[in-house]
């Protein structure tokens, strides 16, 4: 009997085992409460001209263990990196040493446990950076993708990608060059906002809808210029930016991440009192003791971090920050007491439902998470553009 004899039989002893512990018709009814949708296995091999099938094993038995510090997460990273179509992950256990369950407990710890903490930080920051703005510009239809924000963090993250990618990778810390990046296109955005729509009074709204128009333009110029350039595997990069996701998040990203957010978190909600007053007028909440000119850069830059962070990793994801702050509103009021607060608990529950959906709707194919957030949010801007032209 030679080994793959043994292997079969092996794996035949053990269904045996298997089928009297479970009741056929018990299993039976299990696959069939189940939704079972076609794996796109096959679909992948298809779409390309020459597919590879990557085969992710602790051991053989042929060559003994292949890799003491087995991690089938970050191998199967990997071989996507190098472009694997499939993937064919072995989990007997005798001969191949394989763990269906650690394997699945390695799945819910480095890709989805990261995953959910990324999708409700970004939701929160997106959300309080919005009501953050939207007080401080007193202006409703202020919001970080909308004014131009979001897209000023993309363009600054993908010179990253295109132009530095292979200098900054030579750093030990070159991983966190992207975040700088979409940081300081953040910044830069929301500073050219406010010196241009500065003494437009309530005409600001439709400036500034201008300028956040104007800027979005150049940021997609400049986006589609990098993209034309890019390499194969920048342009992977790139795609996720035009649309979305929190895939291929992984522990040392988000711990940064998480550490800027909640910083911002932090520093933003206790000025709700300041903002409230500041709605009043700025000569009228200045005489109330506001000092305006630090309450605007207490604002603009933790708002600039947050967002730069989080479309540093989820790319472009719009009116999360137009909605949930309106929502707030309709909700609780408009005290920012409890608008900022409530702002970012809404709104890293929303994106988290969002992120879940995305995931599900088309299984096993992933859809990304600016369409649904777009599908959501452009119907609510022009109800409250209709209910703003009433007033």
């Amino acid at each position: 009997m030679n080994i793959l004899d043994e292997i079969v039989a092996n794996t035949k002893s053990k269904l045996e085992i298997k089928k009297s512990e479970i009741d056929i018709e018990e299993l039976i009814s299990k696959i069939d409460n189940k939704s079972m949708k076609e794996s796109n296995f096959k679909k992948s091999l298809l779409n390309k001209d020459e597919a590879i099938i990557a085969e992710i094993k602790k051991a053989s038995p042929s060559a003994g263990i292949i890799s003491e510090d087995f991690d089938p997460v970050s191998k199967a990273k990997e071989y996507e990196s190098f472009g694997a179509a499939a993937l064919s992950i072995l989990t007997e256990e005798d001969y191949f040493l394989g763990n269906l369950s650690q394997i699945q407990n390695k799945v819910l710890l480095n890709i989805r446990t990261p995953r959910v903490i990324l999708a409700g930080l970004v939701g929160a920051s997106l959300s309080l950076s919005g009501a953050c703005l939207q007080g401080l510009f007193r202006n409703p239809l202020a919001d970080p993708g909308l004014i131009g924000v979001s897209a000023g963090a993309a363009l600054g993250a993908t010179l990253v990608i295109v132009l530095g990618g292979d200098i900054f990778s030579q750093y030990s810390l070159g991983v966190f060059f992207i975040p700088l990046a979409a940081i300081a296109g953040s910044s830069l955005v929301i500073l050219m906002l406010y010196f241009m729509t500065k003494g437009f009074g309530y005409e600001g709204v439709t400036y500034m809808l201008l300028v956040g128009i104007a800027i979005n333009a150049i940021a997609g110029v400049g986006i589609g210029i990098l993209t034309y350039i890019s390499s194969d595997s920048e342009l992977r990069s790139l795609t996720f930016w035009t649309m979305g996701s929190f895939g291929g998040v992984t522990w040392p990203l988000l711990m940064p991440v998480i550490l800027i957010i909640a910083l911002a978190i932090i520093i933003m909600i206790p000025y709700s009192r300041q903002l409230d007053l500041l709605q009043l007028g700025e000569p009228e909440a200045f005489r109330l003791g506001v000092d305006v000119q630090k309450l605007k850069y207490t604002i603009i830059l933790p708002c600039a971090a947050s967002v730069g962070a989080s479309v540093a990793l989820s790319g472009m994801i719009g009116f999360v920050g137009l909605i949930v702050p309106h929502l707030t509103r309709l909700l609780g009021g408009v005290n920012h007491n409890y608008v900022l607060p409530g702002s970012a608990l809404m709104g890293a529950a929303l994106m988290i439902i969002a992120d879940l959906i995305a995931r599900i709707i088309i299984q096993p194919a992933e859809l990304p998470i600016g369409l649904i957030t777009s599908a959501i949010g452009s119907p609510f801007f022009l109800w409250l553009i209709f209910k703003i032209k009433k007033l």
